[in-house]
């Protein structure tokens, strides 16, 4: 087992509406990271403000940061996310295989979807004055797929799939040393070298898929992620650059 970060605060709580509600509760009094786990909420939520079911032995968690830079180079901290947590399932489970990444923010396992992030931020302009990456990951139980869209993919647990029984409090620390790691590398070197990793690790790169924003979709081969962290697909109409879209396989 990895030890906590340094520099990193633990808030855990039994129940809570939500670990990102919390998160903008204490933001202010906040004096650097801190990482806020619950074990139950009421009120949980995922991207567009989707309800997120939140089974009891699953980790809830938000970590709250002050981070520096524009709105564009904070919502890249999901690529730093993703590849933590990719990390601390491989640190856990003693294996990478069946593990990959779904644009944008999104972790699979076996093709199910395993876990989500979820990124919220406060400020004034172009200043960022606090970032909440909520992280949601199906460890022991996975949500029933009635409750899901019709065309999301199916949803897996660590156990079902692995035979890997871990409790929040552990994964947390695996998931917190990690991304601490990967957000060293962010700041000292820039986007690129997480780039790179998160396309290594990237399901479906160079196949077909299907973006959609609203009712609009647009079909074309997953070509890159750029520098920007725009999805980049290869359409009957020429290369499109899609900065946000629900993707679907």
């Amino acid at each position: 087992m990895n030890a906590w970060p340094q520099g990193y605060g633990l808030h855990v709580l039994q129940e809570v509406d939500s670990t990102l509600n919390e998160a903008a509760r204490i933001a202010p009094s906040a004096s650097g990271p801190v990482w806020i786990m619950a074990h139950h909420q009421t009120a949980a939520r995922g991207r567009r403000g989707r309800s997120w079911a939140n089974p009891a032995g699953n980790l809830a968690t938000t970590l709250l940061m002050m981070p520096t830079g524009n709105p564009e180079q904070a919502a890249l901290r999901s690529f730093v996310a993703a590849l933590a947590l990719f990390d601390a399932c491989v640190s856990v489970t003693g294996r990478a295989a069946g593990l990959s990444l779904k644009w944008p923010n999104d972790v699979l396992l076996n093709g199910g979807k395993l876990a989500g992030i979820l990124l919220e931020s406060t400020g004034q302009g172009r200043g960022i004055s606090h970032l909440s990456i909520g992280i949601g990951v199906n460890l022991i139980d996975a949500p029933k797929p009635d409750a899901l869209e019709p065309e999301a993919l199916r949803p897996v647990s660590l156990l079902s799939e692995t035979g890997t029984q871990v409790t929040p409090e552990d994964f947390l620390t695996e998931l917190a040393s990690a991304f601490a790691r990967h957000e060293d590398q962010f700041a000292t070197y820039g986007f690129e070298p997480i780039r790179r990793a998160w396309l290594a690790r990237a399901a479906r790169l160079g196949q077909v898929i299907t973006a959609r924003v609203g009712t609009s979709k647009t079909i074309g081969t997953f070509e890159t992620v750029d520098a920007g962290g725009n999805l980049v697909l290869n359409t009957a109409k020429g290369r499109v650059s899609i900065p946000a879209a629900d993707v679907y396989f």
